[in-house]
């Protein structure tokens, strides 16, 4: 579909980046000649996927571990990767949420959503900028958000809080960076199932059909969304600064997503806090 150099000469960080569509991004951001940097909390799974992509496609991969939720840790893994070379790319990745009714919702479950998915993305946006700005280095920041900044979702409220809250500072930062040379963008993913979000998300007991009832009648390929995301952070996008693109086959149209859990019964409910609180 691009260039096999579209990205060629960038340095990309990726939050999250060692597995789901974390992962996905990054091996195709390889893929087109970048240089890239996952960071996470379980390094581990970042050496793995980092040695994956090494192996298959001979790219320069790099892992950093980093808790995001800790403003002090990203300004120190900013610092040791801007060491070598700046990174021209921030992706907003990493982020958390399961489906929860809001009032049974504790501080310490609503900050486990907030932390990474509204203060880890703003420390790292931040972090990023502040040393673009420092050296006149032109950089774009991508944040991957969701639907539920156009329609809301029930019974995810903390995640749609924090993800529109990102949305505002994209929009924000379009206009205060953009003099800087400092693009800020956004992708907001339908369905592309990943073993983590599909297990928080699509617990045993809601609807089996729901992508059927998609207008495109299917779930989004993961190769869908890294081939947008590789557009968007491209030079060939250098005059989209400031907007979302919704990727969701037009369901947000049709739904919010979270009707079916309208429907379940209390002990339901019960059941999938059971099951939380195992995991």
């Amino acid at each position: 579909m691009f260039e096999k150099g579209l990205l060629a000469g960038k340095r990309i960080l990726v939050t999250g980046g060692g597995s789901g569509l974390g992962a996905a991004m990054g091996r195709r951001f390889v893929e087109l000649g970048a240089e890239l940097i996952i960071c996470g909390r379980r390094l581990e799974l970042l050496e793995v996927t980092a040695e994956k992509m090494r192996s298959d496609l001979g790219g320069k991969v790099a892992t950093v571990r980093c808790d995001i939720r800790d403003g002090a840790a990203v300004d120190a893994m900013m610092d040791a990767i801007f060491r070598n070379a700046p990174i021209d790319v921030l992706v907003n990745n990493a982020a958390a949420t399961f489906i929860a009714q809001t009032e049974h919702l504790s501080f310490r479950a609503a900050d486990a959503i907030l932390s990474p998915t509204l203060h880890g993305t703003m420390y790292c946006t931040l972090a990023a900028g502040k040393r673009w700005i420092e050296r006149k280095h032109r950089g774009v920041v991508l944040s991957i958000l969701s639907t539920s900044t156009i329609t809301g979702r029930a019974f995810t409220v903390p995640s749609a809080m924090a993800k529109s809250a990102v949305l505002a500072m994209t929009r924000s930062l379009a206009v205060e960076w953009g003099p800087k040379g400092i693009r800020t963008v956004a992708i907001a993913p339908g369905a592309f199932p990943t073993p983590g979000a599909t297990g928080q998300l699509r617990p045993a007991g809601r609807d089996d059909n729901w992508s059927s009832r998609n207008p495109l009648g299917r779930v989004g390929e993961h190769s869908e969304l890294a081939n947008l995301a590789s557009f968007l952070i491209s030079d060939q996008a250098g005059y989209i600064n400031g907007e979302m693109v919704v990727q969701d086959g037009g369901a947000h149209l049709r739904s919010s997503g979270a009707e079916d859990l309208l429907q379940w019964t209390e002990a339901q409910w019960e059941k999938q806090r059971a099951a939380r609180a195992k995991s």
